[in-house]
C-alpha cells in the first residue's frame, strides 16, 4: 500500500493513488495531484543520514570507502514534500542532489540483530538530500550548513509498505535534471545495507516509530541552478519532483 500526506482546503489528509496523476483523499474525494500541497509522507522523528555509503560515490569524491557507517542527524526543518521548492543560497558555487532510499522505522528497536532488522521497518520513501559542496568541512563530517538548511531535503511522495518492496537491496535509483538523466545506480551497491544500519544504530540508541534513515546516494552528481526541475526516482517506491529556487525569489515579501 502507498500512502501520502497532503493539504487540501487548509486541512491535512491521508491520500492514496487513484490512477495516473490522480489521488484519493481519506474523505473519498478524487483530485488531480497538482490540486493539493504535498507534505512529507511521514513526520520524521529522528532522521539519520549516511555519508559515503556507496563505493562508487566515495570514489567519485576521491575518498576511501568508510569502515563503519558515517552517520549524522538532520532537523525537521529540512524536510519538504513532493513538488516543493528547495532554496539555493546566493553564495553557493556547487549544489547537488542526492537521490536516496529512505527507510522508515515502524516500531521501537534496541539492540536489534541483523536477522531481525526488517521486522522494525514500516516502509520506504524517496529522499533527495541536497548538499552544497563548497560548504563542506570535509566529507566525513558534514557541517550544519550542508545538511540542515531549510527546505534542503524533499521527501516523498509516498510511504510504501515494507511488504510491498520485497527486495529493497536491489532497486534502481535515477535522477533527472530538466528531463535529462544524470544519475543511475542500485541499492545493491550500498556499503552498509539496511539491515546492517539498523543493527548498528540500535546497538547504541533506541530507534522509535517515525525515525527515518537516509541510506546514501550513488555516483553521478551534477550542479543545480534556480529554475531547474529535479526528479529523483526509485524503482517500486516513487518519483519525487522538486525545483530549485533562489533565495531572493523564495523569501520575496508577499
Amino acid at each position: 500500500m502507498k500512502t501520502a500526506r497532503v493539504v487540501f482546503n487548509g486541512a491535512v489528509h491521508t491520500a492514496t493513488p487513484a490512477g495516473v496523476g490522480l489521488i484519493r483523499l481519506d474523505t473519498g474525494r478524487v483530485l488531480e495531484e497538482r490540486d493539493v500541497s504535498w507534505l512529507p509522507p511521514v513526520e520524521p522523528r529522528t532522521a539519520f543520514a549516511l555519508g559515503l555509503n556507496y563505493a562508487d560515490h566515495a570514489k567519485e569524491l576521491a575518498f576511501k570507502a568508510p569502515e563503519e557507517p558515517l552517520v549524522f542527524l538532520k532537523g525537521p526543518n529540512t524536510f519538504v514534500g513532493h513538488r516543493a521548492q528547495t532554496v539555493r543560497p546566493a553564495d553557493a558555487a556547487y549544489m547537488h542532489y542526492e537521490c536516496e532510499l529512505a527507510v522508515v522505522i515502524g516500531k521501537t528497536a534496541h539492540n536489534v540483530p541483523r536477522a531481525a532488522a526488517y521486522d522494525c521497518v514500516r516502509g520506504y520513501t524517496v529522499a533527495n538530500d541536497y548538499a552544497i559542496r563548497d560548504y563542506l568541512e570535509n566529507y566525513y563530517r558534514p557541517n550544519l550548513r550542508v545538511k540542515n538548511r531549510d527546505t534542503c531535503t524533499p521527501l516523498g511522495p509516498w510511504l510504501v509498505d515494507r511488504d510491498d518492496v520485497p527486495d529493497p537491496m536491489n532497486l534502481t535509483l535515477r535522477t533527472f535534471v530538466n528531463g535529462n538523466e544524470t544519475q543511475r545506480g542500485s541499492t545493491r551497491d550500498m556499503i552498509f545495507d539496511i539491515a546492517s544500519l539498523i543493527e548498528y544504530l540500535s546497538s547504541f540508541m533506541t530507534l522509535s516509530p517515525g525515525d527515518v534513515i537516509l541510506t546514501g546516494t550513488p555516483e553521478g552528481l551534477a550542479d543545480t541552478k534556480p529554475g531547474d526541475e529535479i526528479v529523483t526516482e526509485i524503482e517500486g517506491v516513487g518519483r519525487l519532483v522538486n525545483s530549485i529556487v533562489s533565495e531572493t525569489d523564495y523569501y520575496r515579501a508577499g
